[in-house]
């Protein structure tokens, strides 16, 4: 049996990852932190019945030999010095912030305005998209949970960067549940504010997932490519899920069958991986509470068969599959366990 220790173990997706560990057969809670609620038990914060202690990021430290695996539920920026203090101790540490999923300081002071403390081991951290590192993750020591964004966007497109296939300008318009903006209260989380109503922020080339996609697509065969990503974010009044819509055009000559094929290969094995019929849009309502990611492949002009043009229809959970059940699936595939373990 391992243990877990989650620090950030208040916000949302810590709350979501105690529920997914509580199935998993092999893994069970040894520590909890919240640094604002330390001294309380976890029933007091959240309407469960798990009487977990919450103690300090401190104490955690001097618990670690209780844990096989300690994740980090953290807001980015705060997870840099956690990360290393844990990590020193030798034991498996998965990060859910954004602190560790760029290889590059500089890149990482670019998008995300500050200095990274823990540069030296940037290099050491493994980028968690399963379907795409998977042989990078067993026996890994340092793990990035990916940005539930990033994971649309770079399932949705992998297959044609892979293959060659994708053409350089891609424009993704996604819209998330508010639960993606975690537990904080800002005035634009409110629920007069976000209720009945849906609204754009940082479009462009300015969101800092941005970094994540361009990183995995420019890199996906093997050659130096320049993806050049138009990203739309949306708030969307719901709890939880994202959807996200992705117009490319693919290379001259490339067939509609050769499209799906490519698709129904590249992901024939991958348990949560749900590839849609051609020309079926996904939704939420496939993915919502799940680990999965359904895909759809849209042919963008059925007057045009075999055109370049198609619409790449993705969805997740934010807090599943765009957090914490990603983390789990992580950890299942580092130490060596059945990957479906404790995930639906």
């Amino acid at each position: 049996m391992f243990k877990a220790g989650i620090a950030g173990a208040s916000g949302y997706t810590g709350y979501e990852l105690i529920k997914l560990i509580h199935r998993h057969p092999q893994l069970e809670i040894g520590w909890l932190t919240g640094e604002s609620s330390a001294g309380q038990f976890y029933n007091e914060i959240y309407p469960v019945n798990w009487h977990y202690p919450l103690i300090t990021l401190d104490e955690a430290l001097t618990r670690v030999t209780e844990v096989d695996v300690v994740f980090l539920c953290l807001p980015h920026s705060a997870s840099m010095n956690a990360v290393k203090r844990f990590y020193d101790t030798g034991v498996m540490v998965i990060d859910l912030s954004a602190d560790f999923r760029l290889d590059n300081a500089v890149i990482y002071k670019r998008w995300y305005n500050e200095e990274h403390t823990a540069p030296d081991l940037l290099q050491k951290a493994v980028y968690g998209l399963c379907e795409v590192n998977r042989a990078q993750l067993p026996g890994s020591k340092l793990i990035a949970v990916p940005g539930c964004y990033p994971t649309s966007i770079n399932l949705g497109l992998y297959p044609l960067a892979k293959a060659g296939w994708l053409g350089d300008r891609i424009i993704a318009d996604s819209k998330s549940g508010v639960s993606g903006a975690g537990r904080k209260a800002k005035l634009e989380y409110h629920f007069v504010e976000a209720n009945e109503n849906i609204s754009p922020y940082n479009v462009g080339h300015r969101h800092r997932h941005i970094a994540e996609m361009e990183k995995i697509l420019n890199a996906a065969n093997g050659k130096a490519h320049n993806y050049r990503i138009l990203f739309s974010p949306h708030l969307l009044p719901v709890n939880r899920g994202i959807l996200s819509t992705i117009y490319v055009e693919v290379e001259e000559g490339v067939s509609e069958a050769q499209v799906w094929d490519l698709y129904a290969e590249s992901y024939a094995n991958e348990p949560f991986i749900h590839l849609l019929p051609l020309g079926k849009a996904a939704a939420l309502s496939h993915t919502v509470n799940s680990n999965r990611c359904a895909i759809g492949i849209i042919p963008a002009d059925p007057a045009q068969p075999n055109g370049r043009e198609y619409i790449i229809t993705v969805s997740l959970d934010n807090l599943v599959k765009g957090a914490s059940g990603q983390a789990l699936q992580c950890f299942n595939i580092a130490a060596g366990l059945d990957e479906k373990s404790g995930l639906i």
